[in-house]
């Protein structure tokens, strides 16, 4: 059988390349690929592959969130992080949503290869200059505060917030999360009292910020 693989980024060339090397590797089966994060969760809960590849930030819903939401929904698909970013945050928030490896997009097809074969024996997969920054990181902002989106804000709160921060209107976000309208206008109003912001641009920068939407990149 197989090895099935869930390819999640918001930039084409990024999974046809992986498609493309994975195609070499005789076991392994790409059957899907997202270019959001609320695309990998319907895919995944759909065709439940063994493995979900999900780049950290990506619009509609980011890569941290998704790997929760996915994770819930499918309890038995690794998921592994694969993005350019090293930061601390990504790497320990994409971990307790349930990701069991993080590389950085520029490591060696034969790193993914092999953190893919170790996550489906039961492991973890850190590439070792994950480690290194993690350990760094760690000491350097040991006296530092450490609130960020994640602590401060429910699951849902995130949804509303990078939904607002992509554009979209109070309507639109209450139809995409099937919320009434009034629901997410509280929810707004939350963030802004929450989070001592006064604005959508205000909410928007913090986003990019705290890396809840890929408009940044």
């Amino acid at each position: 059988m197989p090895i099935t693989i869930l390819l999640a980024d918001d930039h084409k060339i990024v999974r046809q390349g992986l498609r493309e090397l994975m195609e070499k590797e005789e076991d392994f089966a790409v059957i899907a690929e997202a270019d959001d994060g609320r695309d990998a969760v319907e895919l995944a809960s759909e065709l439940t592959p063994d493995i979900a590849i999900i780049d950290v930030r990506m619009p509609d819903m980011n890569g941290i969130d998704a790997t929760r939401h996915l994770i819930n929904a499918c309890p038995m698909i690794r998921v592994i992080g694969l993005s350019m970013h090293a930061d601390r945050r990504y790497v320990t928030e994409m971990l307790k949503s349930g990701a069991r490896g993080y590389l950085l997009k520029d490591c060696a097809f034969e790193e993914l290869v092999t953190a893919i074969r170790t996550v489906l024996a039961g492991k973890m997969y850190l590439s070792e200059r994950i480690n290194t920054q993690l350990i760094q990181d760690y000491v350097a902002n040991l006296q530092r505060d450490e609130s960020s989106a994640f602590t401060l804000l429910s699951p849902r709160e995130r949804e509303v917030l990078q939904l607002l921060a992509e554009g979209e209107s109070a309507k639109a976000i209450a139809e995409r999360l099937m919320l009434s309208v009034k629901t997410v206008e509280t929810h707004r109003a939350q963030l802004m009292e929450k989070l001592d912001l006064h604005s959508i641009a205000e909410l928007t920068k913090y986003a990019i910020r705290e890396g809840l939407t890929s408009l940044g990149d």
